[in-house]
């Protein structure tokens, strides 16, 4: 299979994060969500050497916070030295928000409207509050409630989890494993010192920093998983250990055409080959990638065998498990730092956060191509495939 270089190709030039930490609780839990985002565009910057006037557009993912945080986000960006003459826009696509940024940054650069852009996302889920119906935007709830197809959009995204686990036979044991394995990646990454070269470190108001991820637990085994009761449903196979976990962080994607990248003497880490977002029954939300990364290799030419990496976000083990099996994922390429129940799912934040584990996952294993995948609230899911560009 040969992709050539074309000068054209739409390409990656930075990828940073923020450490990911546990929601009200954990090390970033009085950051302000504008702090975390304000961070890692001012590296993004910092470590490239750009001049932030080049930027064409700044495209900001973020689900909790109250519209869709356009106007901090703004903020953050002007803090961040971006001159005012730079545009800025949010982008709420639930879970996928920060790879939306990153599909539609690259597609305006590839449409010609802009030459340089930043991809962001950011949550801070210690300040948004979780789903509830007094939280709910206005809508005819009567309406809805009478049309079935609509009405599964309100089925909560745990209940989801336990429909793909009773629907597709996933059992407790594979959750747990699962959630088991997310934790022993995340912490031999961790001491490995391979998340080193994509995280931020934030520093708190005591001067203290904060450095790494602070979700991979040593004593999450399957043994005390096991343990764990059912969170979701009576009887069911859902826990809190085989979960997402709530959490803070912020991630930035610089992007621009090979052709810019060279011009300004910037080394690509990796190219964007394709974006697919598809449509799934919202009751069984989960399995949106299982759908979305079929869609996404096809529309670039390049078959499962070919992908060396999966970033599948665990938004739930039950649904996690179901997608590797239907996709024939190889344990060795899914997720080889750990996923979002050791590390975390702060919504905005995710999808970005996972280009950059990818792209430098890439880069340190000389590895090839890798796919970027997560299910979406109300029925989606949403993938992207990058080649890696470490010669």
């Amino acid at each position: 299979m040969t992709m050539g270089k074309e000068p054209e190709d739409v390409v990656v030039v930075s990828a940073l994060r923020t450490p990911i930490c546990k929601a009200r609780r954990g090390a970033l839990r009085n950051v302000t969500p504008d702090d975390l985002l304000c961070a890692v565009l001012r590296s993004t910057l910092s470590s490239t050497g750009l001049s932030p006037a080049l930027l064409g557009d700044v495209a900001v993912g973020n689900v909790q916070q109250a519209g869709s945080y356009a106007g901090p986000a703004r903020m953050a960006a002007l803090r961040a030295g971006i001159p005012a003459s730079v545009p800025l826009h949010a982008i709420n696509r639930q879970c996928a928000s920060g790879l939306q940024a990153v599909a539609s940054v690259a597609a305006a650069i590839a449409a010609g409207h802009i030459s340089i852009g930043i991809a962001a996302g950011v949550e801070s889920m210690s300040c948004g509050g979780g789903a509830s119906p007094a939280e709910m935007p206005p809508c005819n709830l009567n309406e809805i409630l009478a049309h079935p197809l609509a009405a599964e959009c309100l089925v909560p995204m745990g209940m989801t989890a336990e429909n793909v686990a009773e629907r597709y036979g996933v059992t407790r044991l594979e959750q747990d494993r699962m959630a088991a394995s997310s934790h022993a990646k995340a912490l031999a990454a961790q001491a490995g010192g391979r998340f080193s070269d994509e995280i931020v470190p934030i520093t708190l108001e005591d001067g203290a920093q904060v450095t790494a991820d602070d979700g991979p637990r040593k004593d999450s085994t399957l043994e005390r998983l096991a343990a764990l009761p059912a969170v979701f449903k009576e009887g069911g196979t859902v826990t809190a250990g085989s979960s997402s976990q709530v959490s803070d962080g912020a991630a930035a994607v610089l992007l621009m055409s090979r052709r810019t990248a060279e011009a300004l003497g910037l080394r690509p880490l990796g190219t964007l080959r394709s974006y697919r977002v598809v449509g799934v029954q919202p009751e069984e939300m989960g399995i949106g990638p299982a759908a979305a990364v079929p869609a996404a290799l096809d529309a670039a030419g390049v078959d499962m065998q070919s992908v060396d990496i999966f970033e599948l976000n665990e938004a739930f083990a039950a649904q996690a498990v179901y997608c590797v099996k239907k996709l024939g994922i190889p344990e060795e390429k899914l997720n080889p730092n750990g996923g979002a129940i050791a590390l975390g799912h702060p919504l905005g934040c995710t999808g970005a956060r996972q280009v950059a584990t990818l792209l430098h996952e890439l880069r340190r294993s000389k590895k090839r191509f890798g796919v970027v995948t997560m299910c979406i609230g109300t029925g989606m899911g949403a993938a992207a495939l990058f080649e890696a560009d470490y010669e």
